[in-house]
């Protein structure tokens, strides 16, 4: 599952960053965005874009598209 299908309040942990390259895999790598590193949805834009996460104890808006490129697996 990606990160962008997860609903608010959802936990998970990041198993993948998959269709991210270059600048943007690093841009998301420096913001903690790690394989490993648990994540939880805090909230979801209405039209679904952007997704409020939080990663390492603080929160983090990211696009649907980047989302959409991190694969998690999630809690039950």
């Amino acid at each position: 599952m990606h990160l962008a299908m997860m609903k608010p309040g959802q936990q998970g942990k990041i198993v993948h960053i998959g269709t991210a390259v270059g600048p943007i895999k690093r841009r998301l790598m420096d913001m903690g965005v790690l394989a490993g590193e648990p994540v939880r949805v805090e909230k979801v834009a209405p039209l679904g874009d952007p997704i409020e996460v939080t990663i390492k104890g603080y929160h983090l808006s990211l696009r649907k598209k980047e989302a959409e490129g991190i694969e998690v697996e999630v809690a039950s």
